[in-house]
């Protein structure tokens, strides 16, 4: 006997009481704007004198790369570009997506243009198409098959390829700012009816969480309310014992990786070790890899600091070895130390600019022999063609210094080190100008 099949009526009433039906929307979902002016934190791309803006009040629309990062309203504002230029909307994942869906999509626009109807494409993640994948845009793009809005969160520059960019427009989406993020959990307490369950030290803390990521924000206050109960208000430890706080935008291989490293660089060399601190925090934070730390640190001691305190470069390479020896969070602390030491340490690239000098001279004077005199003669030939004849041992002139000349003769002297008054280097400086003095007056000075 088979089983009864359920009456209309009774599946109707599954359908209504069902899963389906009573699904509740996430709340980023819920508050996604509906026009353009509800955006919040990019007022310089929607703004009264924005970028969109303009482009709206001529009534065309070009193709664009939409840059920035996570949960700042790329998605979002591709949409109502579409509603607001009268353009059927279409999204694809790069992530999702192949060379078939592309065609395919590629395909419906043509009908949709014979219709009079346009299309305005919107690829989330289109860094992550391939050169060839990317080259399929182009023929769309300039018959006007479609408007293409590219969504990135790595830098176009070195993600998508030059001739996609040369017909694209690059508009850059900012994090989202305390006081935007602000406007949103305002709006999300007047959706729900209901406070957050914050004091004013958790409310900043949560708006902290969130790390410019608008989408994150709300994922966050709807957790806060999951999880408190009738009358509880959570103070910043308790939101974070319930949050298990959300880790910092971060990716080792990425952008963020080397926007970071180079903050960090520059502070150093700009003698900030309060900013330097800062950033060497975000990167340990965020799970860089310590040793990695330890070896720029090393990097710029020479680079930065050189002989204006070889300490420095002592000091870098024992924070590595502390680090090795101690591991975390214990070595961190060698790897501070350091960045302290570099950060207040007098600055020079005097060598690394003699380096770079010496080797373009190298590179580009050949393989010039050095004068006979400071070459050895181990034969009787090599004396007889005067190998090693003149050569005046330093040690036996007066202050240890005879002037002789070391370069090619058909080189000449050259000068690449040129040490600045300040640190050692000031030390550095008045030997070399007495070394000067000294040639000067032996009749082997260069010419100045």
């Amino acid at each position: 006997m088979s089983a009864k099949r359920p009456s209309s009526q009774t599946t109707n009433l599954f359908t209504a009481a069902g899963m389906e039906q009573d699904a509740p929307r996430p709340l980023a979902d819920r508050l996604r704007p509906r026009k353009l002016g509800e955006v919040v934190g990019q007022d310089h791309i929607l703004g009264p004198d924005g970028a969109l803006t303009r482009m709206l009040e001529t009534r065309t629309l070009g193709s664009l790369v939409f840059w920035g990062p996570p949960g700042t309203g790329k998605t979002t504002v591709a949409r109502l570009l579409a509603d607001a230029t009268d353009l059927h909307f279409e999204q694809l994942s790069a992530i999702f997506s192949g060379v078939a869906d592309l065609k395919k999509a590629f395909d419906a626009a043509r009908a949709r243009r014979e219709t009079g109807k346009g299309t305005l494409l919107f690829v989330d993640e289109v860094h992550r198409f391939n050169r060839a994948q990317q080259d399929s845009f182009l023929p769309v793009m300039e018959d006007g098959t479609i408007v293409l809005v590219g969504a990135t969160t790595e830098n176009p520059s070195f993600e998508l390829n030059a001739a996609l960019l040369s017909r694209a427009r690059v508009l850059v989406f900012h994090s989202l700012d305390a006081a935007a993020l602000e406007k949103l959990l305002a709006h999300a307490e007047e959706i729900e009816g209901r406070k957050l369950p914050l004091d004013a030290e958790a409310r900043a803390a949560l708006v902290r969480m969130a790390d410019g990521d608008g989408r994150a924000a709300l994922t966050l206050a709807e957790e806060v309310w999951r999880a408190a109960r009738t009358e509880e208000i959570f103070d910043a430890a308790g939101l974070q014992e319930i949050l298990q706080r959300r880790a910092p935008i971060y990716d080792k291989s990425a952008e963020g990786h080397y926007n970071l490293i180079s903050a960090l660089h520059k502070s150093v060399r700009g003698s900030d070790p309060d900013a330097a601190l800062y950033y060497l925090a975000r990167m340990l934070d965020a799970g860089e890899d310590p040793l990695f730390l330890a070896r720029r640190v090393v990097r710029m001691a020479v680079e930065d600091i050189g002989l204006a305190d070889p300490q420095a470069l002592v000091v870098a390479n024992a924070a590595k070895e502390a680090y090795d020896f101690l591991g975390s969070p214990e070595g961190e602390l060698a790897i501070a130390q350091a960045v302290i030491y570099v950060a207040t340490a007098p600055k020079s690239n005097a060598a690394y600019a003699a380096y770079g000098a010496a080797m373009r001279a190298a590179k580009e004077g050949g393989s010039l022999l050095p004068p006979k005199h400071i070459l050895n003669a181990p034969t009787k030939l090599m004396k007889q063609e005067g190998y090693g004849s003149g050569y005046e041992y330093d040690h036996d002139a007066p202050d240890a210094f005879s002037g002789q000349d070391y370069f090619p003769e058909a080189l000449g002297r050259q000068a690449f080190y040129d040490p600045p008054d300040r640190g050692f280097e000031r030390e550095i400086r008045k030997r070399l100008d007495y070394w000067a003095k000294l040639r000067r007056e032996r009749g082997r000075g260069r010419d100045e």
